[in-house]
């Protein structure tokens, strides 16, 4: 079994099995599936599984958020799914739900450019190096110039023909019909010959300077139109010469409409986009710039900065530079600010651990570890974060630092701000000034708030690692006082129907990862010490407690099902931690009616945590019981 199989099989089951994926991608750090019922999938249960940093529900999208380890985890959930790469199942859609207008434009976008962001942001590397290269003053005609030039720029040369690929996917046409559509787009001399062309049937014919090499929309466009060609050829055309019928026709008609109708209206509408961001730019630098820096995390974090890149890459693409996403491009340093004030501050072993990990991700580019992880959780950093982001975006954008390439992320990106033709690095200058003021900002800031605690909850993972989508969770482990354990009949706690640890809800209860025990739904709003016992944990929101027994039971006690988000409201504590208490006594009072009302179960489970150093545990075969009957055995 490979080492992601259990993990992309647990997945994939709750999500609602293969049978509900109707597509499934991935982007640097989520698996991005389109699911025919969200409904089906089990959003609480994956949060909290391990190898899972958290889930997001945006832009038509269920997102799982997976780390910098996920295409190895989407191969996985490939094979075991028998899912098509980036595509759909081979299934009948007819009951997708498709989404409001602009969740489906946000999927469309997506879909097209998600597949070969890696290579795209490679190629703008080396676009970026060469430019670099000429910069410093080496020749055109240097073979290790012409080398380099070739290298990044091939892929932006034949655009097209790889957005063909990821559009035919999309629109469900036949692939090798979409390339072929888009080789006869990117045929070389077509726009010399055409412009030598008066007229094509009587018909002028305008094609853009250059032909349709770099283009974006044009294609989008002209596959779209094509796929409709097609489904209605597959309807009309007899079996016997559809294999060659279909494609002909497709062709035949697809081509020459995107030459007179499709592609100049494509590129007109590119150029409008690039004319109205640059008047909003114009009119105010400032404005533009702020608001989009500050904005740009939250927007990524719900897929919808999707609205925004390819209009990035159409700019470029048209213009050779553009200036779109500039105030967006040093938002991960303000992570790296923010993660290293907390790595120095945090007092908590587990954030200090894996605080680092995720400042080192976010030098690179890659923030979801960071956000997901630590600052979003915490609130305060990730605040922090998109202000200082924001203020970056004003500099960046009065200074009017220009791209000219889709480069990579973090450090990756300074060579795509060379200007190639001049080989000016005023850009690069500025964006490295702006990473400066992103970086110690942020960390200053941090430096002189407080930093927020993260707990681990009794609701995190089987690891015990927090649970960064859970604002509240994780406290420390119940840690057993007695170096030897012995047989002891445990209390119960509270008064209540009796119901089976299985059939608890939450599955980290029932599925027994917490340990063996069994579950009351109170009908008094008052829990009792089950047995004498020292108090190891209780919460900050007194919605639950970690005892230790005289005779060595580790025994946690959680009053209802999420009700830390509560945080304490109608729960009172009488004891505190590191107390002795004596069986029997008050531990506990809670509003049984106010927590009911807003909509909280309190199913109530009764774990024991140190279950391994048993050999056997039984629980009480009665359907209800008082505080003090006889709850739990414990057997060594």
């Amino acid at each position: 079994m490979a080492k992601y199989t259990e993990l992309a099989q647990d997945i994939l089951a709750h999500v609602g099995g293969k049978e509900n994926v109707s597509s499934v991608k991935h982007c640097v750090t989520r698996l991005r599936f389109h699911l025919k019922d969200e409904s089906k999938a089990d959003t609480d249960y994956l949060q909290k599984r391990d190898g899972v940093v958290t889930v997001v529900k945006a832009g038509g999208q269920y997102q799982v958020v997976i780390g910098n380890h996920v295409p190895d985890v989407y191969d996985e959930v490939l094979k075991v799914g028998g899912l098509a790469d980036g595509g759909s199942l081979d299934i009948d859609e007819g009951d997708e739900k498709k989404g409001s207008l602009f969740d489906r434009f946000i999927d469309v976008i997506s879909s097209l450019f998600q597949p070969f962001l890696g290579p795209l942001a490679a190629a703008g590397i080396l676009k970026g190096i060469t430019a670099l290269l000429a910069a410093t003053g080496m020749e055109a005609t240097n073979g290790i110039y012409v080398v380099m030039n070739t290298l990044g720029d091939g892929l932006f040369q034949y655009l097209p023909m790889i957005l063909a690929v990821t559009a035919a996917k999309k629109f469900k046409m036949n692939t090798y019909t979409a390339l072929a559509i888009a080789g006869a787009m990117v045929y070389p001399g077509l726009a010399e010959s055409v412009a030598e062309a008066s007229k094509v049937f009587g018909l002028t014919l305008t094609l853009p300077a250059g032909g349709y090499f770099n283009s974006v929309l044009p294609i989008i466009l002209a596959i779209f139109v094509a796929s409709k060609i097609e489904q209605f050829m597959r309807k009309v055309t007899p079996d016997v010469v559809k294999m060659f019928v279909v494609p002909f026709v497709t062709i035949l008609i697809t081509v020459p409409l995107t030459f007179f109708v499709v592609g100049p209206v494509a590129n007109t509408a590119s150029s409008w986009i690039g004319i109205a961001f640059q008047a909003v730019y114009d009119f105010s630098p400032i404005i533009y710039g702020f608001a989009l820096g500050a904005l740009w995390q939250v927007l990524v974090m719900f897929g919808l900065h999707w609205g925004l890149v390819p209009l990035a890459i159409m700019d470029m693409a048209q213009n050779g530079s553009s200036i779109i996403l500039t105030a967006a491009v040093l938002p991960c340093f303000t992570q790296t600010g923010v993660l290293a004030a907390i790595w120095l501050k945090t007092k908590e072993p587990k954030v200090k651990q894996g605080a680092m990990p995720a400042l080192i991700s976010s030098i690179f580019g890659v923030t979801e570890p960071a956000i997901y992880g630590y600052t979003l959780p915490m609130k305060t950093p990730f605040i922090v974060s998109c202000l200082v982001s924001g203020f970056v975006g004003i500099y960046l954008s009065i200074f009017n630092v220009t791209g000219y390439a889709m480069g990579g992320m973090g450090i990756f990106l300074y060579p795509a701000y060379i200007d190639p033709a001049t080989g000016s690095f005023h850009s690069v200058i500025h964006l490295a000034i702006g990473t400066v003021i992103a970086i110690v900002a942020s960390f200053i800031i941090m430096m002189l708030l407080k930093v927020p605690t993260l707990y681990t909850t009794v609701d995190s993972p089987v690891d015990g690692q927090a649970t960064p989508a859970t604002p509240a969770a994780p406290a420390p482990e119940v840690k057993t006082v007695s170096a030897s354990v012995k047989d002891e009949t445990v209390k119960s706690p509270v008064t209540g129907q009796v119901v089976a640890l299985a059939d608890v809800e939450d599955k980290v209860f029932s599925s027994g990862a917490m340990g063996k025990g069994i579950a009351v739904e109170p009908a008094i709003g008052e829990i009792t010490a089950p047995a004498d016992a020292e108090v190891k944990i209780l919460f900050p929101t007194k919605h639950a407690i970690g005892l230790v027994t005289e005779d060595g039971t580790e025994l946690l006690i959680h009053i209802g099902m999420n009700t830390v988000e509560l945080e304490g409201n109608h729960f009172t504590a009488y004891i505190n931690q590191g107390d002795k208490v004596k069986a029997g006594q008050k531990l506990i009072s809670f509003d049984t009616e106010a927590i009911r009302a807003e909509g909280y179960s309190l199913l109530t489970p009764v774990i024991v945590t140190n279950s391994n150093d048993y050999s056997d545990i039984q629980t009480t075969q009665s359907k209800e019981v008082t505080a003090n009957d006889n709850l739990i055995e414990v057997v060594k």
